[in-house]
């Protein structure tokens, strides 16, 4: 511990949150939630936490007696000196009443010493020769993200400390009465399908030009920010906010977008209207319009944003990579998805993007567009964990109804895949459920 001198700790309070364990095991779950065995500075102290938070995990008795028997399986019991302390502890903690504030106090100290250790990696990169400004600015901004978000970028997990966060996740499930695990999307067959959309899920919309990508990203957007009551943010590279918000007061408030449009509106119209903007003033939804944004900025802002719990992106072929050259717009792209996987997988939240189909579909008879579709870069396939497809038959023959539509998820890392029905309005250009339009 030579090379931790002098960093913040504090003794006294770790003693006492190893000390309230020992005093009442009903308090552990409570230090569990706040604190691993890398936030103690002392390493007796590691080892005491580990050894308790193991036992926890697979649920075994526990007392002084059983976690001094861990220990030595462990092979961090000394037979004098680790009784003597546990012994020690147990006299010297005033209270178990208190071990959430002593946890607290743990915390923020194991913070401050992290973040001198980001401080100074920051120092380094900025110090190397040939060091770009914006890569060490994204990295310097991803560290301390991480740390606010109680993460470290380069840590090594453990398989008890994953197995405790999938046992919880089962367990908030459960508790839940079958809640979905994820976000819901608005369209119940497509949560069924997929299970809502997931915690640093990277997913991917894609069709040819004018099926009704962006009303398709627009609409689970305001689904997400109606349930979750979180924060969802839209990147949109191709139309302005003026035109997006425009789309939701006409599917909010029913009336025809072309009315919007020209203002050609009765006084239901108005009412309707303003009801419409009256509700989705208290939406969480923002909106970003800048068309030439790259990943690295979008996670910069997603970063500030408050409770986030989604992102939109419209869409992935206008994108420009970080790099400043690249062989082929395809390894571009290739670059550019696998930045959008990474920024899922950092903020921890599903990020939603729309991606443009090649022309090959519609050279075929049968146009429903296929996963080899997917333009300029086979890398948007393997970086998804979900790929779905709209196609509206109604553009291509007049014999079919201009409402019928189709999602087809062609790929899903979690489940299965399947078609599944929509109904488009063009009026309000929005989809919904099949089932809810016809009314089955």
């Amino acid at each position: 511990m030579d090379e931790l001198r002098g960093l913040p700790h504090n003794t006294e309070a770790e003693q006492s949150v190893i000390g309230s364990m020992l005093l009442d095991p009903q308090c552990i779950p409570t230090v569990i939630e706040r604190l691993d065995g890398e936030d103690f500075y002392l390493a007796a102290h590691r080892d005491i936490f580990d050894a308790i938070y193991a036992m926890f995990a697979r649920n075994a008795a526990f007392d002084p007696v059983t976690l001094m028997a861990e220990m030595r399986e462990r092979g961090t019991f000394d037979d004098s000196s680790t009784y003597e302390y546990i012994s020690r502890l147990l006299d010297i903690t005033p209270t178990s009443a208190h071990a959430a504030q002593y946890s607290d106090i743990v915390r923020r100290m194991s913070l401050l010493r992290k973040l001198d250790t980001v401080a100074g990696e920051i120092s380094s990169q900025a110090r190397e020769a040939g060091a770009e400004a914006d890569a060490v600015l994204d990295a310097a901004e991803q560290s301390v993200f991480a740390l606010r978000q109680g993460r470290e970028v380069t840590s090594l997990y453990k398989i008890p400390v994953v197995l405790m966060e999938v046992y919880q996740n089962i367990r908030e499930i459960f508790e839940a009465g079958g809640k979905l695990p994820g976000i819901t999307s608005g369209i119940p067959d497509l949560d069924d399908v997929i299970g809502g959309l997931l915690n640093s899920s990277f997913i991917i919309v894609a069709s040819r030009p004018g099926v009704g990508k962006t009303s398709f990203l627009l609409g689970v957007g305001l689904s997400a920010a109606r349930a979750a009551k979180k924060s969802v943010v839209f990147f949109s590279l191709e139309m302005s906010r003026d035109q997006l918000v425009s789309r939701l007061l006409s599917n909010q408030s029913g009336v025809n977008s072309k009315k919007l449009l020209t203002g050609d509106l009765s006084p239901d119209d108005w009412r309707k209207v303003g009801e419409a903007a009256s509700e989705l003033s208290q939406l969480p939804y923002l909106f970003d319009d800048n068309p030439v944004i790259s990943v690295e900025q979008m996670k910069a802002k997603c970063r500030r944003v408050p409770d986030l719990g989604l992102v939109v992106i419209d869409y992935l072929q206008l994108m420009h990579g970080s790099k400043k050259r690249y062989d082929n717009r395809t390894t571009e792209v290739g670059d550019i998805s696998r930045n959008l996987k990474i920024m899922a997988k950092e903020l921890g939240v599903p990020v939603l993007c729309a991606s443009q189909l090649s022309r090959e579909s519609e050279k075929r008879g049968d146009k429903r567009p296929m996963l080899s579709d997917l333009r300029e870069s086979g890398a948007i396939e393997q970086d998804a964990d979900v790929v779905m497809f709209l196609h509206r038959e109604g553009i291509y023959s007049d014999e079919v109804d201009k409402g019928e539509a189709e999602l087809n998820v062609a790929k899903n890392r979690h489940g299965e895949t399947r078609k599944i029905e929509l109904y488009w309005s063009g009026d309000t250009t929005t989809f919904t459920s099949a089932d809810r339009y016809y009314g089955n």
